[in-house]
């Protein structure tokens, strides 16, 4: 096949296939519009009269709400960032450089945008070791994962690096009668825990196992997480319109979708 990519695109292309994700920088502007957005409603809701700085506030969240309040507070949000066409815009321009080079430039962007907020000690947010085309998604979506502050250890996420994960798919079936929590521990090994920090984003293989665990570390964590897809791609059971909105359609694949031969 012939290879017409730059240097840098293989070199991305490579990366992602070999470690199942890519890290890379968000032009500074725009997260720190996304940041303030997200620390203006804070400040609203819980009403705040302290003035506390950006980061203070986002690790320290803890300090200002309790675990019985948190998932309504989390809902209230997610409704407010999703109904904002211009946030989801904000969104998608911190990847697109990176989704265009590993999915394509005719995007499928997911309906929602997820958000997770994880205290410390806090098990009401975990998400037990799962790949997502195991329970139904396509193999031809990709997550990007944005952290609004900088996560390590257990305020981070892991994944199974791809090597691994083919030696895992030698015991599959054997795997698969087991529990998430049985089958997190038979390869905790071999899981690789992401170190990321706030301004960067994250754009990984939603076909490798991944997951998180309950939050040690003496910090919030905040991150979202949207999936994209090549709008010709195969899809699985989330469809268009269901869960999908075409956002980068180009103009021949628009008139050729609506062209009908002449009778």
């Amino acid at each position: 096949m012939l290879d017409l990519s730059s240097k840098f695109e293989k070199k991305l292309s490579k990366e992602f296939e070999t470690k199942g994700f890519i890290k890379e920088k968000i032009p500074n502007k725009i997260f720190k519009e996304i940041e303030n957005i997200f620390t203006k409603f804070i400040k609203k809701e819980i009403k705040l009269t302290k003035k506390y700085s950006n980061s203070y506030l986002l690790n320290n969240f803890h300090r200002f709400i309790g675990q019985k309040e948190l998932n309504n507070f989390r809902i209230k949000l997610i409704t407010f960032i999703n109904k904002d066409q211009n946030f989801r815009k904000k969104f998608f321009l911190s990847a697109k450089p990176y989704l265009e080079i590993l999915v394509g430039n005719e995007l499928m962007m997911q309906n929602n945008i997820n958000l997770s907020i994880q205290l410390p000690n806090d098990d009401s947010s975990l998400l037990p070791v799962h790949s997502d085309v195991w329970s139904g998604d396509s193999p031809f979506e990709i997550v990007v994962w944005m952290p609004l502050v900088n996560c390590y250890k257990t305020k981070s996420m892991y994944i199974l690096p791809p090597k691994q994960y083919k030696k895992m798919e030698k015991n599959f079936k054997s795997l698969l009668a087991k529990d998430s929590e049985a089958i997190f521990k038979k390869i905790k090994k071999n899981l690789k825990w992401i170190n990321i920090k706030k301004g960067e984003i994250l754009l990984f293989n939603q076909s490798l196992p991944h997951g998180n665990r309950v939050n040690l570390e003496k910090e919030t964590r905040w991150s979202m997480n949207c999936r994209f897809k090549s709008i010709f791609s195969p899809y699985g059971d989330k469809k268009i319109g269901e869960f999908f909105q075409p956002i980068t359609l180009k103009k021949v694949s628009e008139l050729a979708m609506s062209y009908r031969l002449p009778e």
